[in-house]
């Protein structure tokens, strides 16, 4: 980055002395460039949890409230796939269940690479979305509701011990877009922790066996971002939003109608850009509750 500064620099000297608006332009890109790969390697400098570096399972539920809750859900599942796309992190489906008109009742994802999980940890919590409902033939305004979990992808090298007795294991058909096996065998996988009513399912797999096997390491996975939160002075207001999908407990609201607007309701950070949003530019919310979780103030607006 100091390279590339000197670089942008010395092109915007020369551009400024040749009258050359055009390379001048180009050179105040460069530079705008990088002022935010060094903000955001700055916010990844305090990406020092214990599992910061790891993989994520992103798990998002749809609440009360039926299609337009499921639709929501799903609106949400995308705009975390496109963030996640966008930066480089592979996106795979771990579990899928499709909402009965639209959208989706409840799904997983794996998103893999260098700190996923430290990026997406802060978005755990309630989402909430008012707008014009697309399936309310009235055009009345709806609010909606739908939850994220995330929990870090647990290596070898941490230890996990779960004591088989208290896993209850079920396994069912799997349902949406698959193979030619789909919904014809049992493969899907569902693991019950008995203790702690934690409860994962996976049937990416094309046979049960993979499936059991991923519903293991995400159960792992869940057991361990359990073990985090006690850790964390915030943790049980945290779980405790999680019990509820409604009102006063959401994190972040996302209105559409009358006005345009995003905002979190923990950094006080917001945009009028609720497209951008959605389409997956989620930077300014995230560094905000990172910096905030280590004690730093950031800026309240965006625009």
């Amino acid at each position: 980055m100091e390279q590339d500064l000197e670089d942008g620099v010395m092109l915007a000297e020369m551009a400024d002395e040749e009258g050359d608006e055009g390379a001048l332009e180009d050179a105040r890109a460069s530079l705008r460039g990088i002022k935010e790969r060094a903000a955001r390697a700055e916010l990844e400098a305090l990406l020092s949890g214990e599992a910061d570096g790891n993989d994520a399972y992103l798990e998002v539920n749809s609440g009360a409230g039926g299609t337009e809750s499921n639709d929501w859900a799903g609106m949400l599942l995308r705009m975390y796939s496109r963030w996640a796309k966008a930066h480089g992190y592979e996106v795979t489906i771990e579990a899928y269940e499709e909402g009965e008109q639209a959208g989706v009742k409840s799904a997983t994802i794996l998103v893999a690479g260098p700190n996923a999980y430290g990026w997406l940890k802060s978005e755990s919590g309630v989402h909430r979305l008012v707008r014009i409902s697309p399936y309310d033939a009235a055009a009345k305004r709806h609010t909606s509701f739908a939850s994220i979990g995330v929990s870090p992808v647990v290596d070898d090298t941490i230890e996990i011990d779960i004591n088989p007795s208290d896993v209850r294991t079920d396994t069912y058909r799997a349902s949406g877009a698959g193979g030619q096996h789909i919904n014809k065998t049992d493969s899907a996988v569902r693991l019950t922790h008995v203790p702690t009513n934690t409860v994962v399912a996976c049937q990416a797999g094309r046979s049960q066996h993979q499936n059991r096997e991923m519903a293991w390491k995400m159960l792992r996975a869940r057991l361990y971002e359990l073990e985090l939160q006690k850790r964390e002075a915030a943790a049980q207001a945290l779980a405790d939003a999680k019990t509820d999908i409604g009102w006063g407990h959401q994190i972040r609201s996302y209105v559409l109608q009358p006005y345009q607007m995003v905002k979190d309701l923990r950094t006080e950070v917001e945009t009028s850009d609720t497209q951008g949003v959605l389409d997956g530019d989620l930077d300014a919310f995230m560094g905000a509750a990172l910096a905030a979780r280590v004690g730093e103030t950031r800026g309240s607006n965006v625009d």
